[in-house]
């Protein structure tokens, strides 16, 4: 069941925004193109909040060692973490942010 966490508004442009379902903190993050993704907000390499990092193009970067994640896929692009992060999948109704709680890893996915 999708759980509603924000409102599209409260999440800026190139930016992340940490939200935490079920004791699961997830990075809720808006590219450029105002698309919303949903990533594990814990950077595999050191127990980081990605939330705190930066947003560039499809990319989230952890602020602590540089680690690049992909906002689709969760997959690591970057040394030096190498294991990826869950992602959960975003629906947007009347404006409103949902995310279902279910994490899955599409890491192996071809990226658009």
């Amino acid at each position: 069941m999708n759980v509603k966490v924000c409102s599209v508004d409260d999440v800026e442009v190139n930016s992340a925004v940490r939200v935490v379902i079920d004791d699961t903190p997830i990075a809720l993050v808006k590219d450029s193109a105002g698309d919303i993704y949903a990533i594990g907000d814990t950077c595999t390499h050191g127990d980081i909040s990605l939330s705190e990092g930066f947003v560039e193009d499809d990319t989230l970067e952890c602020w602590a060692h540089g680690s690049k994640f992909s906002i689709v896929t969760g997959k690591a692009l970057t040394l030096p973490a190498y294991e990826p992060v869950p992602v959960f999948t975003v629906e947007i109704v009347d404006g409103e942010v949902y995310i279902d709680p279910t994490p899955h890893f599409d890491y192996q996915k071809e990226e658009a």
